[in-house]
């Protein structure tokens, strides 16, 4: 098949979409099929680049502003050829890009998947709007998350959570226990360090744990609008903490912590993929749903605030057993759901009558 993929953001730009497109792109091509992914140029990269056989298309979008959904238009326009020729047709997220040409071309086969939601927001009118075109002039959709039927009303074909890569040795489990809870904890944060993910309720939680004489350090994989500001906590209190950045491959640092602090999907699958206990913040009600409506709630530890989640992280460090369960429990789950799987998912989707 010639597969036309639409995504914002691609590699080597770091986020969820991002992989989520590059993986299933990777094994889609070592099936035998075309992979084409028109996305937003951004700083250092080409026009037109070839990624482990992904046949990359950037344009530029220019700023952010009334006109930006005209030029991209515009530029998609440039590659109709491309629209023509494909079998499949997919957007990630920005169905907006496609929708023009929706009507140009009735008769391409369409779909979408919604990734997740406003950054910080509750959805409003406009959004839901958004999600109800796409899915109606979509020929199928896949939902990132069950609370996507509740906060948007769409009507997934098929809903999922994300995947990591096969389970293939055990070398991956380096500290699968902690000795003495009054040892030093290694922890991890992976995300980015914006209000949305409880960046600031995980360093004020580690104040308190602080003033309690709890011995900890805390490794920070990620980058943001709130990094000044958490760095600055961080020495205000002399918080034991090293703010690292984005990193590519976050797998030496799973193996090497006890608990990770984490918010999104993907993060979660992979920090269960290595048994490690996972601690996640909300801060309204839709990020809660998005974590307490998927599968794997009852794996890990949800908290709304930076007290609630202290007292989460005594909890689970004085209660080993039922952490150790809990990762059991939580990695025979997450060992099943590989990219090979979701991969499956797609050509499902397209496949369907």
């Amino acid at each position: 098949m010639n597969i036309l993929f639409f995504s914002r953001l691609f590699y080597p730009h770091i986020g969820g979409v991002e992989k989520h497109v590059m993986e299933i792109s990777k094994i889609l091509i070592g099936n035998g099929n075309k992979v084409t992914v028109i996305t937003e140029k951004i700083p250092g990269t080409q026009d037109k680049e070839l990624i482990e056989g992904i046949n990359i298309k950037r344009i530029s979008v220019g700023k952010d502003n009334w006109f930006k959904k005209f030029r991209i238009w515009r530029e998609i326009w440039r590659y109709r050829d491309l629209i023509i020729n494909a079998d499949v047709i997919h957007a990630h997220d920005i169905f907006f890009w496609y929708l023009p040409l929706r009507f140009i071309f009735p008769f391409r086969k369409v779909y979408a998947t919604f990734h997740g939601y406003e950054g910080n927001q509750i959805p409003g009118f406009k959004a839901k709007f958004m999600h109800k075109i796409a899915e109606k002039l979509s020929n199928g959709n896949i939902c990132v998350g069950d609370f996507l039927k509740k906060w948007y009303g769409t009507k997934p074909d098929y809903v999922t959570y994300g995947a990591v890569n096969k389970i293939q040795n055990s070398s991956r489990f380096n500290r699968d226990k902690i000795q003495n809870y009054n040892s030093k904890v290694k922890i991890l944060f992976v995300g980015r360090l914006e209000e949305e993910t409880g960046a600031m309720e995980y360093l004020k939680a580690l104040k308190i744990l602080k003033k309690k004489k709890y011995q900890y350090e805390i490794i920070i994989l990620g980058d943001g609008s709130s990094r000044r500001k958490a760095e600055n906590y961080a020495k205000s209190y002399s918080l034991n903490a090293k703010f690292i950045g984005f990193v590519g491959n976050v797998g030496k640092y799973f193996r090497n912590c006890d608990f990770v602090f984490v918010s999104r999907y993907l993060g979660i699958l992979e920090a269960m993929s290595f048994k490690k206990f996972v601690f996640a913040v909300y801060n309204n009600e839709i990020k809660k749903d998005y974590l307490e409506m998927a599968p794997f709630s009852k794996f890990i530890s949800t908290s709304k605030n930076s007290e609630d989640l202290s007292g989460q992280i005594e909890y689970y460090l004085k209660n080993d057993k039922k952490r150790n369960e809990l990762n059991v429990r939580g990695f025979n789950w997450v060992k099943n759901e590989t990219w090979e799987k979701m991969t499956s998912l797609y050509i499902g989707l397209w496949n369907k009558e």
